[in-house]
């Protein structure tokens, strides 16, 4: 298929924030989503980080891929460098992501760098959930990060069993 590709699969599926021409289910392998990045900037601080997702290795991840015009790429890469390389906690890697029809595409998509200081690896879920609550930053509050991308995610019949966990736990009493 024709143009460039983006797979996305955490704040992208629901807030892209570039131009693209169509938007389809896919999956990738070898990679799966995880809150596995401390956010210094997005929904976090150093002093008081939240977690956001990243792409760490192993499994299989569904998202979605978006198909950018050709003539929008350059544009689209810078405006994806900035807003994902902020801290350069992750990798921009090229993968091959299967879309709903059963064809492939090249999509380019951010994976965790598991040797930056943010990456916060596999925490048990009660400290993912303190992270969360207490993450705010200059995207804003980390839980509406993580309400929004589970949101979204369940609209695409995505199911993310920390995310589920997580909203089942996010509004009880500390």
């Amino acid at each position: 298929m024709n143009g460039f590709w983006v797979f996305g699969y955490g704040s992208l599926v629901w807030r892209p924030g570039f131009e693209f021409m169509a938007r389809h289910p896919a999956s990738i392998h070898g990679y799966h989503r995880a809150l596995c990045i401390y956010s210094h900037v997005h929904r976090g601080t150093p002093d008081c980080p939240g977690l956001v997702l990243g792409l760490d290795r192993g499994g299989a991840c569904a998202g979605v891929a978006f198909q950018v015009e050709q003539r929008l790429k350059e544009a689209t890469l810078a405006y994806l460098r900035a807003r994902e390389q902020a801290t350069m906690v992750y990798r921009e890697m090229t993968v091959t992501a299967r879309l709903g029809d059963g064809s492939t595409v090249q999509a380019l998509t951010y994976v965790a760098d598991r040797s930056h200081v943010q990456y916060a690896g596999r925490l048990p879920r009660e400290e993912v959930l303190r992270h969360v609550r207490q993450g705010i930053g200059e995207s804003g509050a980390n839980p509406e990060y993580v309400r929004n991308t589970h949101e979204h995610l369940v609209e695409l019949g995505i199911c993310d069993e920390t995310l589920d966990w997580l909203m089942r736990h996010l509004d009880q009493a500390i």
